[in-house]
């Protein structure tokens, strides 16, 4: 008869702390709902917890926002109704960023413009904007919480999360700051280039905006790396050499495409 076979164990690896300290197996439950993540890793020694996000990857124009974000973990009763900030209305956005800013243990937020966006490339600049928002926290955190992809830098643990702004209150706190902050910083820009309307689009690709750059050319608070805004400045550089007759480029794309500050 043969000898029975012993079964394995799966080791899983566990994050340390700064110290070196290992905490016991986490036991997730759902019951604290959006603060879930927060409360188990708080109640395993692994606070305060930071959630991160950004606001503006997406767009042609106008910066990229990202923040971090900490909140209380007795504060959960105050945020009832925190989710992420592209479901909320205006005057929720702004109520809870309000509220954020006065009740959360700490927060950080980061503005690239776009001439960085464009230097760096989106995705590195948003990663590299992650990390300088948690730097600039006033305490460093015991975990930090991200939406969606995994980043590295911290100096503390780090976990991805799914979805992150709807199912972890820190990280949908920082998608609050970060859309408020942008889109406060395009209808300041709305008023120095109303040709636009970044207003209302704030600086995404809609067919309005489209429309504004094929009319007006792009500013210089346009992503030049975005395929859009590229071809408009070459369609203006264009127009520009046949009314002069010449045959060389103009040194300034944004004079070329007629879409300046001061347009």
């Amino acid at each position: 008869m043969a000898a029975p076979t012993r079964r394995r164990r799966r080791y899983v690896p566990q994050s340390l702390t700064a110290d070196g300290w290992r905490p016991e197996r986490a036991i997730v439950r759902r019951s604290a709902g959006t603060w879930t993540l927060q409360s188990t890793l708080q109640r395993h020694g692994l606070g305060p917890v930071a959630g991160v996000d950004e606001a503006g990857r997406g767009a042609c124009a106008g910066p990229l926002v990202v923040a971090a974000c900490v909140l209380r973990p007795a504060d959960a009763g105050r945020f009832e109704g925190l989710t992420d900030s592209k479901l909320l209305t205006a005057a929720a956005r702004e109520e809870f960023f309000a509220l954020i800013t006065r009740r959360a243990a700490d927060h950080c937020v980061v503005v690239i413009p776009p001439t960085e966006v464009d230097r760096r490339g989106v995705h590195v600049a948003n990663i590299e904007g992650m990390r300088r928002a948690v730097a600039g926290l006033s305490q460093r955190p015991g975990y930090v919480l991200t939406d969606g992809f995994p980043v590295r830098g911290f100096g503390a643990p780090a976990l991805a999360v799914p979805k992150g702004d709807l199912v972890a209150a820190c990280v949908a706190a920082a998608s609050v700051l970060a859309k408020v902050t942008r889109d406060r910083l395009m209808v300041e820009l709305d008023a120095e280039l109303p040709q636009y309307g970044f207003a209302v689009h704030k600086g995404y690709c809609t067919p309005v905006h489209d429309a504004a750059l094929a009319a007006h050319g792009p500013s210089d608070q346009h992503r030049y790396s975005f395929v859009n805004v590229a071809g408009a400045a070459a369609a203006g550089a264009e127009r520009v050499l046949v009314h002069n007759g010449t045959s060389t480029l103009p040194e300034d794309p944004v004079t070329a495409a007629g879409g300046g500050v001061g347009s």
